[in-house]
């Protein structure tokens, strides 16, 4: 089994995870995924051998030229909360987060995607069609060989060297490998 069947199995096997990311496709928002660590932690934990550990937060990401104003964001985070009871949820539309990034206009999800920190955590997974979708600009080696490595597009290798060791990752799952480049 490759790893994008393997990352599609681990979600169908996760009920409260599908319901998530159905309730995410009932949005209706252009190029929409759960990223970040909804996918990065639960496959290192699954590696791990652990059980799915508590996140800081359910990143929602999408891309909409038409409507950048953050105030948006703000509205769907509040829809998500309130269906859901759960506070932890982030949505930010990518089409305007090249200003906070210092970076030119990203063209997609995916572009925005390759501008993040680790090729680990540039994943996200969506509910479509009736099954789930993969979005990987970096592929999921790194994601399942556990490797943390900084994506190619992101030039400061401080924040990124800092990032991981403020979120004690090579702690909390012993099996992964900084890769620098």
């Amino acid at each position: 089994m490759n790893d994008a069947e393997q990352l599609k199995q681990f979600f169908h096997s996760q009920a409260d995870l599908l319901e998530e990311l159905k309730l995410v496709e009932s949005l209706n928002l252009p190029e929409c995924y759960i990223a970040a660590g909804y996918v990065r932690n639960r496959i290192w934990d699954m590696l791990h051998g652990y059980e799915m550990s508590e996140l800081n937060d359910i990143d929602v990401v999408y891309y909409n030229v038409d409507d950048i104003e953050a105030a948006t964001d703000i509205l769907i985070e509040n829809r998500l909360i309130e269906v859901t009871g759960n506070e932890k949820w982030s949505v930010k539309n990518q089409a305007r987060m090249h200003l906070k990034n210092n970076n030119a206009p990203y063209k997609s999800t995916d572009d925005a995607l390759s501008y993040w920190t680790e090729t680990a955590t540039a994943v996200g997974v969506r509910w479509r069609d009736n099954e789930i979708e993969i979005c990987s600009p970096y592929g999921l080696d790194d994601l399942f060989q556990m490797h943390v490595r900084r994506c190619p597009l992101f030039k400061d290798v401080h924040f990124f060297r800092e990032r991981v060791h403020a979120k004690k990752w090579l702690e909390r799952w012993p099996l992964l490998k900084m890769i620098e480049t």
